[in-house]
């Protein structure tokens, strides 16, 4: 399989952006920007992110006590592309709020999930992180999220034009 058609078909499906977070054991903040976060369970609360094996932060991910998923809201662009860049000052100009596990919450983010770890996966040339959610806000009155899709950032309709089918496909 060729791989760059591979990945053109996963950009296929439209995802939101994240920025996952934590706090290392010798106290170093560790940030990424991924769109490989999902829902595992509601009981318990578990969800999902992978990174790569030749992450640089992916040892400090491995033994951190706790991580924030920061789900960022439209106007948030600059930060996903600031924790995008390896080997770059993620932190600059970044206000954060402190987390479980002392893992930074960035601030404006729509969502916030704090979360605790629960289980590691090989998952080829990633690791897929299993977390426990303890706690997890909203910003309601932020209504949209960022997209990401084919390789770029995309804007959402208004949802009021679409009612929703019930129930929703969405299966835990």
């Amino acid at each position: 399989m060729e791989d760059r058609a591979f990945r053109n078909a996963l950009g296929e499906f439209a995802t939101g952006v994240a920025v996952v977070t934590a706090r290392g054991n010798a106290g170093e903040l560790i940030g990424m920007t991924m769109s490989s976060f999902n829902s595992v369970s509601l009981d318990p609360p578990l969800v999902l992110f992978s990174v790569a094996r030749k992450a640089r932060s992916l040892p400090a991910m491995l033994e951190a006590e706790g991580f924030a998923v920061n789900i960022l809201a439209d106007d948030q662009e600059h930060i996903s592309n600031q924790f995008a860049r390896a080997l770059a000052n993620k932190w600059d100009q970044i206000k954060t709020s402190v987390g479980h596990a002392e893992a930074p919450l960035i601030s404006g983010a729509m969502v916030h999930f704090e979360c605790a770890p629960y289980a590691n996966y090989d998952g080829g040339d990633h690791v897929i992180f299993v977390v426990r959610v303890v706690r997890h806000t909203t910003r309601p009155e932020v209504t949209k999220p960022l997209i990401f899709f084919r390789g770029r950032y995309r804007d959402l309709i208004d949802e009021s034009e679409r009612e929703p089918t019930w129930p929703l496909p969405i299966h835990y």
